[in-house]
């Protein structure tokens, strides 16, 4: 009979089992990656639909609010109740929120299930990572992990594709509702090959540290959303948001000091690795997600494509990632370095995002394309290596934990990126338009400061003077998004550099 230890140390698998489980595993992140990236391409004519420019932040930061916040939930659940058990449920979550965002009548309904959706897809998130290093050992693993990044390339251009073409030939609701059928295969397929064993574990659920931890970052959130809209930055709403994230982030500091089966063990952040990875993890997703959320709003917007013509602008970047994805995965298997590939990964993404805001309304196609591919380049080379870092500096009994950590600080940069990236363009484009309607003695009718934009057809339908002005004041203030994004991603080649490279282990501890 196997020790507790012993039970505890999960099962070798030959090189076919893994690839049967990766199999599952990708599937059911395709769904989650494909329903999340459709909407990007979408998003311009779901906001004209429902709702004004204003509001095509929330959309985004709803989902992505819920996914950071209940990522380490997911993690620990997973702990007490099994990895197949809670990634099928987070499956399900995520599923039936997609069909609900599929029949959303008005912007509550759809930021609604997206909130939901986030909750499903902070699981399908976390999860990957962690089963596939019960599975394989570090050593091994950056073979593996290098197939996770060509996934996400992949997702990331077939989604942006699926939603140019759901757009232009259907409703967008469908944009939504693809994701089911997807789903269900995922589903059998896991229920069929993943087979790891249950060791559950008598312990409670730590809902304090979750209450605190989801608190802060919805406080942090909102201030981030809503200021310069519904309040101004220098106002009481804003201090209060503030003061009352970080009452709760010292909440849950104290809750998981003392919980017994803490979300996120204090132990970890005395870890040096684990530290640095999650810093640069929120540094990338700050620079990730603003650059793949915002960049088809220029392509349709400013260059008047359609919306599966901007998907395929965004090929440049995805084989760039794919490419560089599986070849630093490689080479780190083989070599047993790693430290390298972040580092200038992070480079390369401050470097792409710094060409990006140079952008102007007659920016050739080509240039463009070139500019995607560096950072899609830079993106590959971090997004699984830092995973793999920090679950190669901790015990087996901390994989869970760090791994859904550092996808925890991956998310929450990424839902700051989009709120403030989506404050900046928002903030300098009413200004842009003020500024230069003003200069051109153009009056608005209905009382309006500047004009109320909606879908990109019923922009490129204003008035010749007026759409230029548009046109100019859009890209002016995409440029200030990208330009406020490179040096972030800096900071993320810096925390990149102090890591030590810590070789990998083959074997079990």
């Amino acid at each position: 009979m196997l020790t507790q230890e012993q039970a505890a140390v999960a099962p070798r698998f030959t090189h076919r089992q893994v690839l049967e489980i990766l199999v599952g595993l990708v599937l059911a992140m395709l769904t989650s990656m494909i329903s999340t990236s459709v909407v990007g391409t979408a998003l311009p004519t779901i906001v004209g639909t429902l709702g004004g420019q204003e509001q095509l932040a929330w959309v985004a930061s709803a989902t992505l609010l819920t996914m950071t916040a209940s990522t380490p939930l997911w993690g620990k659940l997973s702990d007490l109740y099994g990895r197949k058990r809670m990634f099928q449920v987070s499956l399900v979550i995520f599923t039936l929120a997609a069909v609900g965002a599929g029949f959303a009548q008005d912007m509550p309904q759809l930021i609604a299930a997206r909130v939901v959706q986030g909750i499903g897809a902070g699981g399908l998130q976390a999860l990957p990572q962690i089963i596939l290093g019960d599975v394989v050992e570090p050593r091994e693993r950056g073979r593996y992990t290098g197939f996770i990044g060509a996934v996400f390339g992949v997702a990331t251009v077939a989604g942006p594709l699926l939603g140019g073409f759901i757009v232009d030939n259907m409703s967008w609701r469908w944009c939504f509702w693809i994701s089911v059928p997807l789903a269900v295969v995922a589903f059998i397929v896991i229920q069929k090959v993943l087979k790891l064993p249950l060791n559950r574990r008598d312990a409670r659920v730590d809902w304090w540290g979750a209450t605190f931890i989801t608190g802060g970052t919805t406080a942090l959130m909102l201030m981030l959303s809503l200021g310069g809209h519904e309040f101004a930055w220098n106002s009481p709403w804003t201090y209060g948001l503030a003061a009352f994230s970080l009452l709760m982030f010292a909440g849950a500091v104290v809750a998981e000091r003392r919980a017994p089966e803490p979300i996120l063990p204090p132990r970890l952040f005395a870890d040096r690795t684990f530290v640095l990875t999650s810093l640069a993890s929120l540094f990338v997703g700050a620079a990730m997600f603003g650059a793949l959320m915002f960049m088809p709003q220029y392509l349709q917007i400013v260059k008047g494509m359609t919306p599966t013509a901007s998907g395929l602008m965004t090929l440049p970047m995805v084989l760039g990632m794919l490419t560089s994805s599986i070849t630093s995965g490689r080479v780190v298997t083989r070599t047993g370095r790693w430290k390298i590939f972040p580092v200038v990964g992070m480079l390369l993404v401050a470097g792409g995002l710094f060409l990006l805001s140079g952008l102007h309304v007659g920016t050739p196609l080509p240039i463009i394309g070139v500019e995607m591919a560096v950072l899609g380049i830079g993106l590959g080379m971090c997004l699984q290596i830092l995973v793999l870092a920090a679950q190669n500096a901790v015990t087996r009994a901390d994989m869970a934990s760090a791994t859904s950590g550092v996808s925890f600080f991956r998310s929450l940069g990424g839902a700051v990126g989009v709120a403030a990236f989506g404050a900046i363009l928002s903030n300098r484009l009413s200004g842009e338009l003020t500024a230069r309607l003003a200069a051109a003695h153009i009056p608005l009718t209905g009382g309006q400061a500047t004009p109320n934009l909606g879908a990109p057809d019923a922009i490129r339908s204003l008035p010749g003077p007026v759409l230029n002005i548009v046109l100019e004041a859009f890209t002016r203030a995409m440029d200030t998004v990208f330009l406020v994004g490179a040096p972030v991603a800096l900071l993320g080649a810096a925390a990149a550099l102090m890591l030590k490279e810590l070789p990998l282990r083959s074997s079990s501890r």
